[in-house]
């Protein structure tokens, strides 16, 4: 098992590097006349980047002293996104490179001695066929060198853009989405019963207390009727990160705010976080239900907790309930929508994708999940999925605004 990690992570640091130099080819090596002061400063940036980039996500993952995290997390994680835009716009750049060279190539003149067609008054001129055995034009050096800075400098620009835009976005907090479902078996006394759904809002080395509170503001102005926290609050420890949540106290709803854990929990010491979070007021469901006046609500762990014996149960918060009432279940992932349809959950409530995060990685989402983002309907069941209202890794979004959803139940 160690050969095969070994293998594979060998294999994906080749990858980064392979990616990495072809890049640095791009939009130092060929961008510049030769070594100097331009292309080491350019050949430093693409060797310290990837190697920050690479800190921080060890340092995270082994708990290593905080303000390290911290650290390295901003010019690492940042970079992580940047190479990802840097690479998409050079593969862009790729395309248009050819018409580009074309656009730049001088008209070749017509020989001495042989008028064009047009020079002597014969009609449209037609390029004279090189004689056999002559060699072709060499490629203009001071073209080729304009092209490829053209080229590198809209895709540098356009991938600074996009993650700095994607990153402000990330950093002003959430947005507030509004979605009505309707539930066969809700009374028409809880029409209009509003759920705060917050999920992924990563509290760590990048996203810290300010960031809470931004959260806590956002939840608390849509006046809910309940707050579910589905999972994935934190990357690090209750000490390291108690006094970041310490806002979520501030949360306020009628019928109070509940949590499940998410995967990242169980990499963040997820017993010590249940304590901390039923300190701050919140209600953890493991693997439990509680029955509120108009319908069950129910919360099952996350799949992750398996691998410490705390994985999700299904019979023990779901087995004895009353059928005739609407049931909402809360459940980090969308995978674990399969079993809620077996036990007859009315509306799960999950999070986990991120809907993508970064663009292009809505596809790679897609791949794993049922749903990415939004309300979909699996047999009886529905099921929303919430883009989350953090970030994890790079505190950046590109096409998966992050979010904190409003679910009003209706009759149906």
């Amino acid at each position: 098992m160690v050969i095969v990690f070994a293998l594979v992570a060998l294999a994906v640091l080749a990858a980064v590097a392979g990616l990495h130099w072809y890049v640095w080819r791009r939009l130092v090596r060929d961008t510049t006349r030769g070594p100097g002061p331009a292309r080491r400063a350019g050949t430093t940036l693409f060797v310290a980047g990837p190697v920050l980039m690479i800190a921080a996500l060890l340092t995270e993952r082994a708990g290593a002293p905080f303000w390290l995290q911290r650290t390295l997390s901003w010019p690492g994680f940042l970079w992580m996104a940047l190479a990802l835009y840097l690479l998409l716009g050079v593969l862009a750049g790729e395309l248009i490179r050819p018409l580009l060279n074309r656009l730049s190539r001088p008209p070749v003149p017509a020989p001495p001695g042989r008028p064009s067609r047009t020079e002597s008054g014969q009609g449209p001129a037609v390029q004279e066929a090189e004689p056999p055995g002559t060699a072709p034009t060499a490629p203009d050096p001071a073209r080729r060198l304009f092209v490829s800075r053209v080229v590198a400098g809209a895709a540098a620009t356009a991938a600074l853009a996009t993650v700095g835009h994607g990153t402000y976005g990330v950093l002003r907090g959430p947005r507030v989405t509004r979605v009505t479902v309707p539930l066969a078996k809700l009374p028409r006394a809880a029409h209009g019963f509003r759920i705060a759904v917050v999920s992924d809002i990563h509290l760590g080395p990048v996203l810290g207390r300010g960031f809470a509170q931004r959260v806590v503001d956002t939840v608390n102005a849509t006046r809910p009727d309940l707050i579910a926290v589905v999972g994935d609050l934190v990357d690090g420890s209750v000490q390291d990160l108690g006094p970041a949540a310490a806002p979520l106290a501030r949360l306020s709803a009628r019928h109070g705010a509940y949590f499940v854990t998410g995967n990242h929990e169980y990499f963040s010491g997820a017993e010590q976080w249940i304590e901390e979070i039923r300190d701050l007021g919140l209600r953890p469901l493991q693997n439990a239900r509680t029955e509120l006046p108009f319908f069950d609500l129910a919360g099952v762990n996350d799949v992750q907790g398996e691998s410490e014996g705390q994985g999700p149960d299904f019979g023990k918060a779901l087995g004895d309930r009353d059928p005739a009432r609407a049931c909402v279940l809360l459940a980090h992932q969308p995978v674990q929508i399969h079993e809620a349809v077996r036990y007859g959950v009315d509306l799960q409530l999950s999070g986990h994708t991120h809907g993508g995060q970064l663009w292009p990685g809505s596809l790679l989402a897609a791949a794993a999940n049922p749903t990415v983002a939004g309300l979909e309907r699996y047999g009886d069941t529905q099921l929303y999925v919430s883009r989350g209202a953090g970030a994890w890794g790079p505190p950046t979004r590109v096409g998966a605004p992050s979010d904190v959803t409003v679910i009003e139940l209706a009759p149906r």
